[in-house]
Order: structure tokens, then sequence, then C-alpha cells
């Protein structure tokens, strides 16, 4: 291998490692906006049948 491909191959390696953390970032935002959207819906579904 070249030195160019070693350090384009290494490149590689940081972005991929970089969209996984990201990813990874939007399914907790995703789960806490679930999260937040269930506990609105438990108390009005209380609020309703007292």
């Amino acid at each position: 291998m070249t030195i160019i491909a070693k350090r384009l191959a290494i490149l590689g390696v940081f972005i991929g490692l970089a969209a996984c953390n990201t990813v990874q970032g939007i399914g907790e935002d995703v789960q806490a906006g679930g999260s937040a959207i269930e506990s609105s819906s438990e108390k009005v579904q209380s609020d309703i049948t007292n």
C-alpha cells in the first residue's frame, strides 16, 4: 500500500466512527422524544379516567 492509500484508509475509518456516533445520538434523541410522548399520553389517559 502506498502512503496515500494508507492515509485514505485511516481517514475512512475515522469518518465511519464519526457516523456511528452521529447515528447513535439521533437514536437517543428519538428515544427521548418517544418517552416524552408516552409520558404525556399516560397523563392524558389518567386525566380522562379520573
